[in-house]
C-alpha cells in the first residue's frame, strides 16, 4: 500500500497506520528483532497451536453454556493475564538454569529484556481492556470518549494476541523452542484450575471433558510436533544450549528463471547431433570413384 495513504510500510508505523488496530500491534507485537520461523510447516504448526490456545484462554464453554458469557469471558482474560505474567519468567528461569550447565547464560540478556518489555505490554495492554470495558456501561455521557478507544484497543489486543501467541513475546530470539514450551504450560495452566475442582461449568462430563482437556492436550501435540521438527530437520534440541543451535539464515525465494523450464534447446531439435544416420557418408556424394574404370593393371 502507499505510503502517502498512512499505510504499513517495511515494518515502519507510519501516522495514518496507528488508526489501524492490525498494524499497530504488529507493530508493537512483532518487532523486527523477533527471529523469522525457520520452516513453513513450523509455521504452520505454530497457527494450529495458537487457534488452541486461543481455546484455553477464552474458554469456549462460556459460549455453549447457555448463552455468551462476556463477564465470564473478561474474567478468563484477566486470569490469563496473571498466569502469563507469573508463568512465563518462571519456565523462561528454569531453562536458563538448565543451559548455564552447558555454556553462559549472559549473552541472552539482551534478547530476555526485550521479551519481558513485550510481555508487560501485553499484559498491561490487556489489563487495561477489562477495565474500560467494565466501566463502559456506566460512562454515561463519557462512553461516546471511551467508545471509539475500548473498539480500537479491543481490536488492537486481539490482533497482538495472535502475535504474541505465535512468538510468545519473541522467546524464539532466546531459544527456538521456548514459543511451544511456554504455550503448552500456560495452556495446562488455564486448566488445571477446572481438572482441580471438577468445575464443568454446566456441561455434561463428556462435553466438560472435551472443553477443559481438548485445548491443553491439543496445543500440547502440536508443540511437540513443533519440537520434534525443529531438532530432526535443523538440530535445535529444547535442552541444548542456544549458542550451540547452528545459524539460520532464512533462504530468499528462488528467482524465476529467464529461461522457460521446458523449453527446447537451442537450434533444430529434431537435428541429430551424430548426423543424418540415413544420409550418404561425408564428402561428394558423386565423386566416389568409377566403379566400371580399369583395374589396377590398365586394362
Amino acid at each position: 500500500m502507499a505510503g502517502s495513504q498512512g499505510s504499513w510500510t517495511g515494518g515502519a508505523l507510519t501516522a495514518g497506520s496507528l488508526w489501524k488496530p492490525k498494524y499497530a500491534a504488529r507493530a508493537v507485537f512483532h518487532p523486527a528483532w523477533i527471529p523469522e520461523s525457520v520452516d513453513p510447516a513450523v509455521e504452520q504448526l505454530k497457527k494450529i497451536r495458537l487457534i488452541a490456545g486461543t481455546v484455553a484462554a477464552i474458554g469456549v464453554y462460556t459460549f455453549v453454556e447457555g448463552g455468551f458469557a462476556f463477564d465470564e469471558m473478561l474474567e478468563n482474560m484477566l486470569t490469563a493475564s496473571v498466569v502469563l505474567l507469573l508463568i512465563t519468567p518462571l519456565t523462561v528461569g528454569i531453562m536458563l538454569f538448565v543451559w548455564r550447565r552447558r555454556g553462559s547464560v549472559s549473552g541472552l540478556k539482551p534478547s530476555l529484556f526485550n521479551s519481558l518489555k513485550l510481555l508487560l505490554l501485553f499484559v498491561g495492554t490487556i489489563v487495561l481492556t477489562v477495565v474500560l470495558l467494565q466501566s463502559a456501561g456506566g460512562a454515561g455521557f463519557f462512553i461516546l470518549v471511551l467508545g471509539p478507544a475500548v473498539l480500537w484497543l479491543i481490536g488492537f489486543v486481539a490482533r497482538g494476541a495472535w502475535h504474541v501467541g505465535a512468538n510468545f513475546f519473541g522467546t524464539a530470539g532466546v531459544h527456538r523452542c521456548l514459543p511451544p514450551l511456554l504455550a503448552a504450560v500456560t495452556s495446562w495452566l488455564m486448566a488445571l484450575p477446572d481438572l482441580l475442582t471438577g468445575d464443568l461449568h454446566g456441561l455434561s462430563l463428556g462435553m466438560g471433558v472435551l472443553f477443559i482437556l481438548g485445548a491443553p492436550l491439543t496445543v500440547t501435540g502440536i508443540a511437540l510436533l513443533e519440537m520434534r521438527r525443529l531438532e530432526r530437520r535443523y538440530g535445535i534440541r529444547l535442552a541444548a544450549h542456544p549458542a550451540t543451535h547452528p545459524r539460520f539464515v532464512p533462504q530468499p525465494p528462488p528467482m524465476p528463471s529467464a529461461t522457460p523450464p521446458y523449453a527446447p534447446p537451442q537450434g533444430n531439435p529434431y537435428s541429430n547431433p551424430y548426423g543424418n544416420p540415413y544420409g550418404p557418408p561425408a564428402g561428394n556424394p558423386y565423386n566416389q570413384g568409377n566403379p566400371y574404370g580399369p583395374g589396377p593393371h590398365g586394362s
